[in-house]
């Protein structure tokens, strides 16, 4: 008989407002005090310590409105958050400081979060959806100088950006763009040429959420449909469908895939959170504690594999924290 699905390690309450991102800090090189990182409807960002389940901090930078993306840049002081007041914030946490120090204004109206992909030490490139509907804005951080802007070729209908996730294959290697659109098409860029490698329809409908594992060249994404496309990139740089996977039931926030790439975690419409291995998309749990829409999943970057935890973060202003196969 099958084990019934576990209760959440602990519950985060206090944020008074549904929760749209989480991020964790744990695996620093001062792995002291691990923390979450949470962005909510009512504008704040809350920075729980995981060793007491309480707020340590509450970031209040974006007229609140709603927070959508939070990121560490490096270590857990240096912080970036977007917003639907259209900005980009910066901020430097160290001693105790809770000031904005920078801010991008992106002037997209979407919910399209931005994606970080650290360039060389201090340096970082972000992509972000951008004023055009269907554009993506390649920015160098900390110097917001501009990289370019990816263009769809004329009459391509695609539709908004919906979801972006920049990568490198290698330490070294050209940075490339992934990016899911209105259209269910999935875009492969390349970003220091400003062009489009491959496209591939995923779904359709829009795609809302993927995330990519560049040592197997494989991804996922998920949309408001009842499937799971999992597609690969083949040496030709070709996006090509490798399955799909039928759902119970419609709707996807929110796909993350675990750093160490065993097993995946899906944030759902229908208030549960579901675990797969990532191998085979096996099935593995299906976690049901929210009484309304997941809205976000987080795995925590603990270096140590038995600390792993994940966070799903709710429409309930709930953030639920499990312990779940932390030794794949």
């Amino acid at each position: 008989m099958a084990l019934p699905p576990p209760d959440p390690q602990f519950v985060l309450r206090g944020t008074g407002a549904a929760v749209h991102t989480l991020h964790f800090s744990c695996g620093g090189p001062e792995p002291d005090i691990p923390l979450l990182f949470s962005g909510s409807e009512n504008g704040f960002i809350h920075v729980w310590n995981l060793k007491t389940h309480r707020v340590d901090t509450a970031l209040d930078g974006h007229g609140r409105k709603s927070v959508y993306c939070v990121r560490t840049m490096g270590d857990k002081d240096r912080l970036l958050s977007q917003g639907r007041d259209q900005r980009i914030c910066l901020w430097d946490l160290t001693e105790g400081r809770t000031a904005v120090t920078d801010s991008v204004f992106t002037e997209h109206v979407g919910f399209c979060r931005c994606s970080l992909l650290k360039v060389a030490q201090g340096r970082w490139l972000m992509a972000m959806a951008a004023r055009s509907l269907d554009e993506v804005q390649i920015l160098e951080l900390p110097s917001k100088t501009s990289v370019c802007t990816l263009k769809p070729e004329v009459g391509a209908k695609l539709g908004m950006p919906m979801c972006l996730k920049l990568w490198q294959f290698n330490c070294g290697s050209q940075p490339v763009l992934l990016a899911g659109y209105e259209d269910g098409s999935v875009v492969l860029w390349n970003v220091s040429m400003g062009k489009t490698l491959s496209q591939l329809v995923c779904h359709q409908e829009p795609v809302m959420s993927l995330d990519f594992d560049s040592e197997k060249a494989k991804g996922i994404s998920g949309s408001s449909e009842k499937v799971l496309s999992i597609w690969s990139l083949n040496e030709q740089q070709n996006l090509q469908v490798y399955k799909t996977h039928e759902l119970v039931n419609a709707g996807i926030s929110d796909i993350t895939i675990r750093p160490d790439k065993k097993i995946l975690a899906t944030a759902g419409w229908d208030h549960r959170i579901r675990i797969f291995g990532w191998k085979k998309l096996k099935p593995l749990a299906v976690l049901d504690y929210h009484t309304a829409t997941v809205h976000c999943v987080s795995f925590s970057d603990h270096s140590n594999a038995r600390e792993r935890l994940l966070a799903a973060g709710s429409k309930d202003q709930r953030i639920s924290v499990w312990s779940i196969y932390a030794q794949t």
